[in-house]
C-alpha cells in the first residue's frame, strides 16, 4: 500500500486526507443517527398513553427529553403545557417546531461535509492527473533526437493514473453515504413533525 502511495506522488495526500476524514465521519453519523437514538417507534404511543388522563410532571418531562430526539421534541410541548396550562395549540406547536429546528440542525450536522468531499475528490484527483502529465511532458527532451527518460516518464504515469482512480475511489462511497444519511434525515423529520402535530392535537383535546 505504502508502494502504492509512493507511486501516486505527493498529490495523493490530501486524497488520503479526505478518505479518512470520510470514514471518521460515516461512522459518526451510523452511530448517531441510529433509530433508537432518534426516533424510537413505540416513544409516540407511551407518551400519549401516560397523557391520557393529565399532564405528566416535570421529572417525567426531564425523563423523556433525555430519551431520545423525539422524546425531546414532545418534551418542549410538554413542558409548554405545564408552564401554561391554557396555551392554544398553536402556542404549543411553536414550542415543538422551535425544538425541532434545533434537532434538525444536530441530525444534518456533517452531511454538508460529506457532501463536500464527495465533491472535491474527483476534483484533487484531477490535479493529481494534470502534475502527472507535466512530469510526462516536463520528461520529454528538448531535442527529439535525445531519448527520454523512461523512469520519470513512468513515475508520470502512474501519478496521473493513481491520483484519478484514488480520487474517484473516495468520491463515490462519500457520495452514497451522504445520500443514505439525507434520506434517513429526511424520514427522521418527517417522522419528528407527524408526532409532534399529533401530540399537539391531543394535549388540545386533553384540556377541553
Amino acid at each position: 500500500m505504502f508502494s502504492i502511495l509512493q507511486a501516486a506522488g505527493w498529490p495523493i495526500w490530501p486524497l488520503v486526507a479526505c478518505s479518512v476524514l470520510a470514514m471518521a465521519l460515516i461512522i459518526e453519523r451510523f452511530m448517531s443517527l441510529q433509530t433508537l437514538k432518534v426516533a424510537p417507534p413505540t416513544l409516540l404511543d407511551e407518551v400519549l398513553m401516560v397523557t391520557r388522563q393529565t399532564a405528566p410532571g416535570p421529572e417525567v418531562v426531564s425523563k423523556l427529553e433525555k430519551n431520545s430526539a423525539l422524546g425531546e421534541v414532545l418534551a418542549a410541548g410538554l413542558r409548554a403545557l405545564n408552564g401554561n396550562p391554557h396555551c392554544s395549540e398553536d402556542e404549543l406547536r411553536a414550542s415543538m417546531e422551535a425544538t425541532g429546528r434545533q434537532v434538525a440542525h444536530r441530525l444534518e450536522r456533517y452531511l454538508s461535509a460529506l457532501a463536500t468531499i464527495a465533491s472535491v475528490a474527483p476534483l484533487m484527483g484531477l490535479f493529481g492527473t494534470v502534475v502527472g502529465m507535466i512530469e510526462i511532458f516536463g520528461s520529454q527532451p528538448v531535442n527529439a533526437s535525445m531519448g527520454g527518460n523512461p523512469a520519470q516518464l513512468a513515475h508520470g504515469i502512474s501519478v496521473a493514473l493513481y491520483n484519478t482512480a484514488f480520487g474517484l475511489i473516495v468520491a463515490i462511497p462519500s457520495l452514497i453515504f451522504w445520500r443514505y444519511f439525507r434520506a434517513r434525515v429526511d424520514e427522521y423529520l418527517l417522522t419528528l413533525e407527524l408526532s409532534a402535530e399529533r401530540l399537539a392535537r391531543h394535549l388540545y383535546t386533553l384540556r377541553k
